[in-house]
């Protein structure tokens, strides 16, 4: 026997049952929708028509087999263009192609500049090869930036693509209308940043679109930037010039120069916010790599991102970096005239508009190589000499020496007209940086050379003193020979402090010799002098011990001759 429900249990059934059916309406009705704004958003193409101006020796079934993809037939656009005669098309004339006719074709995306490691991977199941200038990516492919990277793509119609470091972005669509000049550009920014510089749409059918997790950005025509998630903030759309519609699947925000829209996971673009403020640049540019940029603080900023650009081509990316702080340091860029953009990103993640400053990288005269100290090199000289050679076209020389290998606060910074320089102040012991440039006779510097790490030490250094030699009534002190050009002073004393010599002499080659003192104890030491007049410090002092003058001059053989270091 089966079980009959209760009365109530027939309504509570019957209700769920209406529940579900309004539901399904509601998704079904949700999808038709969302259909249809998708269809808005791209301007109706397929039911609009691409105009063409008839130019002289143009036929129509010449402009039939340009334009019209297979299975269109010539007569079909003479019928849609009411077209009595299809031997003579008057000059001039305006001749309308359903875009639903043109001929599709595939359009790949070119490689025109690449900063670090970015990644191509043309399948999900494709292994990863390295991005390189002048290659071509298609649909279905996708490109990964690592940090410190970028790229810089071009599109069939122009438009420009830049792609900033740790970002994902997937290309939908790349497809262009044959010769029309028209356009699809669809794309798919998961993770990152990219700025766009978009071509004035040539036609109903350009689409320029850059979907991220939580909103769609369309455009037809304009320069803005895309980001989803960086930095953990909301996707956002950052407007610079002409206009963009940033939607969702529950509405959709037309985003003006000077502002921006924020879209949160699952939640609604939001209305148009106004971007910050452009910081205020320091007045003067950059003259010499490595440089530091600074700027006056925002209100209402956390952060500033700072990039470098090519001045020719502002879509290539030659530096980025965000700092919390007012300044930031560029070490290295290549030759050329460039321009340093600046902006403010507020704490909902929105970059404002760009203070900018154009300077010019010169790569000649070039950097003077370096002869000592050598790289490493452990020194005991609190006053080191640094040499260098002359490059070709250059005056003058400029000298940086430092604790840290980024130059924060140079210990010295100093401009030579020679080749050598010696500092009058001493070093404290420990590790050091040092590194030079060139400047010719125009006031022009070129960049600076490599850097190059040396030591200074308090050790003092140990002469290698030989053990003495006497011989009919004479002592001969021998030591490790120094470098070229340099000289030595030696001297000997009873007493250990060198308080009163018995000898203080100059020499100008590693030994002296000298009339035999008397027997006992006596202390010597030795000091390097640098061929320009330089003295260093004098290496450790080191005990002679000679036996008594009687002993010696019984001419024995086995005379006590002992070198002790102290």
């Amino acid at each position: 026997m089966s079980h009959i429900p209760a009365p109530q249990s027939f309504a509570a059934a019957r209700a769920a049952s209406r529940s579900l059916a309004a539901l399904a309406f509601i998704r079904l009705r949700f999808a038709a929708l969302s259909l249809v704004l998708l269809f808005a958003s791209t301007g109706l193409a397929q039911a609009q028509d691409w105009s063409y101006r008839v130019r002289p020796g143009d036929t129509l079934w010449d402009l039939g087999a340009k334009h019209l993809k297979n299975g269109i037939n010539w007569r079909r656009l003479q019928e849609h263009n009411r077209i009595a005669d299809p031997y003579h098309l008057p000059p001039g004339t305006r001749m309308l192609f359903p875009v639903g006719w043109l001929r599709i074709e595939p359009a790949k995306a070119r490689v025109i500049a690449v900063r670090g490691a970015v990644n191509l991977l043309t399948s999900e199941k494709a292994a990863a090869a390295l991005v390189v200038e002048g290659m071509r990516i298609g649909i279905g492919s996708r490109v990964e930036t690592g940090p410190g990277a970028s790229a810089t793509l071009e599109f069939a119609d122009g438009s420009r693509l830049m792609i900033q470091d740790n970002s994902r972005i997937s290309f939908d669509e790349l497809s262009s209308y044959g010769s029309t000049g028209m356009v699809d550009t669809r794309m798919r920014l998961q993770r990152g940043r990219t700025s766009n510089r978009v071509i004035p749409a040539k036609g109903p059918a350009s689409r320029y679109i850059i979907d991220t997790p939580s909103a769609t950005s369309s455009v037809r025509g304009t320069h803005f930037r895309v980001s989803a998630g960086d930095e953990g903030a909301p996707d956002a759309t950052e407007v610079l010039e002409g206009k963009v519609a940033v939607g969702s699947q529950r509405t959709e925000v037309m985003v003006r120069p000077g502002f921006g829209t924020v879209a949160a996971a699952g939640a609604a673009p939001s209305a148009p916010i106004q971007l910050l403020p452009a910081p205020a640049l320091s007045a003067a540019p950059p003259e010499q790599l490595p440089a530091t940029i600074a700027w006056s603080p925002v209100e209402g900023a956390v952060a500033y991102r700072v990039e470098v650009v090519r001045d020719d081509a502002p879509e290539v990316l030659l530096f980025e970096a965000r700092t919390s702080e007012t300044r930031q340091r560029i070490d290295d860029l290549p030759a050329g005239r460039h321009r340093v953009q600046v902006r403010a990103v507020a704490a909902n993640g929105l970059g404002g508009r760009d203070s900018s400053q154009v300077f010019t990288v010169n790569d000649q005269p070039a950097p003077p190589l370096t002869i000592s100290p050598l790289d490493g090199q452990r020194l005991n000289l609190p006053r080191p000499r640094f040499e260098w050679t002359r490059a070709e076209g250059a005056e003058r020389t400029r000298l940086q020496v430092a604790a840290d290998e980024q130059f924060g606060q140079p210990l010295i910074d100093t401009e030579v007209a020679g080749q050598r320089f010696r500092p009058s102040e001493s070093l404290a012991p420990g590790k050091y940086y040092w590194r030079v440039a060139s400047r010719d006779g125009k006031g022009h510097a070129g960049r600076y050379g490599n850097v190059l790490p040396f030591e200074i030490s308090d050790a003092p250094v140990d002469p290698g003193l030989e053990a003495p030699q006497a011989a009919k009534g004479m002592l001969t002190l021998r030591w490790q020979k120094g470098e070229p050009g340099q000289r030595y002073r030696v001297q000997i004393a009873r007493e250990r402090d060198f308080s009163k010599l018995l000898l203080d002499e100059v020499v100008d080659v590693p030994q002296i010799e000298l009339k035999r003192p008397g027997g006992g104890t006596w202390h010597v030491r030795v000091q390097t002098i640098e061929d320009d007049g330089y003295a260093a410090p004098y290496g450790p002092p080191q005990q002679i011990r000679l036996p008594c003058r009687i002993c010696y001059g019984a001419g024995a053989a086995g005379a006590l001759l002992l070198l002790l270091t102290l």
